[in-house]
């Protein structure tokens, strides 16, 4: 059982987990929508809205903690540049994820996820 356990495995191991919600990461900070399924999605909020209450401090060791967890230069530059001062009176909520469809070829939930 899996009361309280803190994060879904995703049928990975941990270094594809941790690397599958880096590359989602950056996809969604680069095009501010993407479209994955429903679990990945909700897995993925807690990611990037905590590397985004990071980048709203805007100071080297904010720079240096997100580029640590999304190892892309430019989507650290956009995190903490662009997207994270839309961000600084939210106390979180960041992203917005809506279910789409139900895909073809395994029945499972699709959904967008955004930046709000």
């Amino acid at each position: 059982m899996r009361h309280r356990h803190g994060y879904r495995k995703l049928s990975r191991t941990s270094a594809h987990r941790a690397a599958l919600l880096k590359n989602l990461s950056i996809s969604l900070i680069e095009h501010g929508k993407i479209e994955t399924t429903a679990i990945k999605a909700k897995e993925l909020r807690s990611y990037v809205e905590k590397l985004i209450t990071v980048a709203t401090k805007n100071d080297s060791n904010a720079h240096r903690t997100v580029f640590a967890a999304l190892q892309s230069k430019e989507a650290t530059k956009t995190l903490v540049n662009e997207v994270a001062p839309k961000y600084t009176d939210r106390t979180g909520g960041y992203t917005r994820i809506t279910k789409t469809r139900i895909r073809r070829g395994d029945a499972t939930t699709m959904a967008f996820i955004e930046l709000v």
